[in-house]
């Protein structure tokens, strides 16, 4: 008999112990009121991928939740009701025990308090947890230095919508972006009545990795990137090679005027430009040398100390850079050489006055003419306009055109030369064929240079000089005033 009662308590503790484990009580009665029907978890429709439990998406925790959003649902302990929902286009969760839950709007935390005050009427203490699997469609507006502003929809495949995705889906920043001061608009929720307002700095990703910058993006954003009033060439040239930098390989236009040898408009493509002579690999975006080198390169006239690039901006006005090649040239300073975006236009400036060892470097150049033209009037082989490299000795000019004619004075020839101010410089040189190069027996040429070779018994050059030179220089002086320029 005593054997009979303990088995009959053993199967009451038993009995208890499951109860427990369900609802948290144990007595005659366990549940507070008589439990619902039971709703089963929501299952994956066929062919729609979900993603693992363990890997929920990354969100923030002011993530506002909303219609189409997937979530996990774990109630320690109580796997039967645990299971993955989906918030239905009212905004509500359809539970089991608890039924409708209003949740749009709501932080995955304050989602999570709620429904445990709402299963505390049937379980005793439920620890609820929630995470996000699936996250809804978000749209956000992005303006300002983008290249395609507008509304955009980030897809889940492309990783969490971070800022820096956005920008990257809108076409990549320009070059006149204040990095420093984007404004995210946040719009207000059901908890809010204002709108927030946040201001990022992405320079602060780009130069220490500040992942705290490139924050996720939600539902209703709007992306603002303002422009830069005051353009660093250093940063520019950093920002340029970013992962939200611009990234399209198509053509841009741009304009090159002033002292070049080809002024005018030009498309240049990222890759071959079939506009370059000879063709060759571009730089995915253009820099200035690049566009110089199209244009035919620079003049001997040119002020390579004050050129300028004017770039339009999205707010409608025009933005200037200041660009010091001779900088690049002496110094190696690459920031001098501004990558080009769509609309820019390059200006290289009339230099007053250039020295003879600058024109020299500047001659050598890469954004100097490959060849020069000089031309050698008189008693030669072969007169008339040749082609030579640049820094090329008068020695050199004088063989290229066959020598000396048997009529020739051969002790000393005229060199004349158009300065960058206008006027025209004539000199004497004595030639020595065997001398090599220097200012004054044999110097470097520069383009448009004038070689005078005069014949023996002739004392003045002015039959020469007025044939062959004065349709040249009638424009600037007039044929009359190179004559008296000459001293003829």
């Amino acid at each position: 008999m005593q054997k009979r009662r303990q088995q009959s308590r053993l199967l009451q503790s038993w009995a208890c112990l499951s109860l427990i484990l369900v609802s948290g009580v144990c007595g005659t009665s366990a549940l507070a009121s008589p439990p619902k029907p039971v709703i089963a978890p929501l299952k994956p429709a066929s062919g729609i991928p979900t993603l693992n439990p363990a890997n929920p998406v990354q969100v923030d925790d002011g993530y506002l939740l909303g219609a189409g959003d997937r979530i996990k649902l774990d109630i320690f302990n109580v796997p039967e009701y645990s299971g993955e929902y989906q918030i239905l286009t009212d905004g509500t969760l359809n539970l089991p025990l608890v039924g409708t839950v209003p949740v749009r709007g709501m932080t995955l935390k304050q989602t999570s308090a709620n429904l445990s005050k709402r299963f505390e009427v049937y379980l005793k203490r439920p620890i609820v947890t929630l995470s996000l699997l699936t996250q809804r469609p978000i749209t956000i507006a992005i303006a300002g230095e983008v290249n395609r502003p507008g509304s955009y929809t980030p897809t889940t495949e492309a990783g969490p919508p971070t800022l820096t995705r956005a920008i990257l889906m809108a076409g990549g920043m320009t070059q006149s972006a204040n990095v420093r001061q984007i404004q995210v608009r946040r719009p207000r929720s059901l908890n809010n009545g204002a709108d927030q307002i946040l201001t990022l700095d992405l320079w602060q990703l780009a130069s220490a990795g500040d992942l705290r910058q490139d924050i996720l993006l939600r539902d209703g954003d709007s992306v603002f990137i303002p422009t830069t009033t005051d353009l660093n060439l250093a940063e520019a040239t950093q920002l340029v090679n970013t992962s939200f930098a611009s990234k399209e390989n198509r053509p841009i236009r741009i304009s090159v005027v002033g002292q070049v040898r080809r002024p005018g408009p030009y498309t240049i493509a990222g890759g071959v430009d079939a506009q370059s002579p000879g063709g060759g690999s571009a730089p995915p975006l253009p820099t200035v040398t690049r566009a110089i080198q199209i244009a035919g390169g620079i003049t001997q006239t040119a002020d390579i100390r004050r050129i300028q690039v004017r770039r339009p901006t999205k707010q409608g006005d025009e933005q200037i850079v200041d660009v010091n090649f001779w900088e690049l040239l002496k110094s190696g300073d690459l920031r001098q050489d501004l990558p080009l975006q769509d609309g820019d236009t390059v200006i290289i400036p009339l230099a007053d006055k250039i020295s003879q060892s600058e024109a020299s470097e500047i001659a050598i150049a890469s954004f100097s003419p490959d060849e020069i033209t000089v031309n050698v009037v008189g008693e030669v082989a072969r007169p008339g306009a040749l082609k030579v490299q640049p820094n090329s000795p008068l020695n050199l000019a004088l063989l290229a055109a066959g020598g000396f004619s048997n009529k020739a004075e051969q002790g000393s020839v005229q060199l004349i030369r158009l300065n960058p101010n206008g006027t025209v410089e004539k000199r004497d040189i004595p030639v020595n064929l065997a001398q090599g190069v220097n200012e004054s027996s044999n110097p470097a040429l520069q383009n448009n240079d004038t070689i005078v070779v005069n014949r023996i018994g002739i004392i003045g050059t002015a039959e020469i000089t007025g044939a062959i030179l004065g349709p040249l220089l009638a424009p600037i002086t007039g044929v009359f005033g190179l004559f008296r320029l000459l001293g003829l």
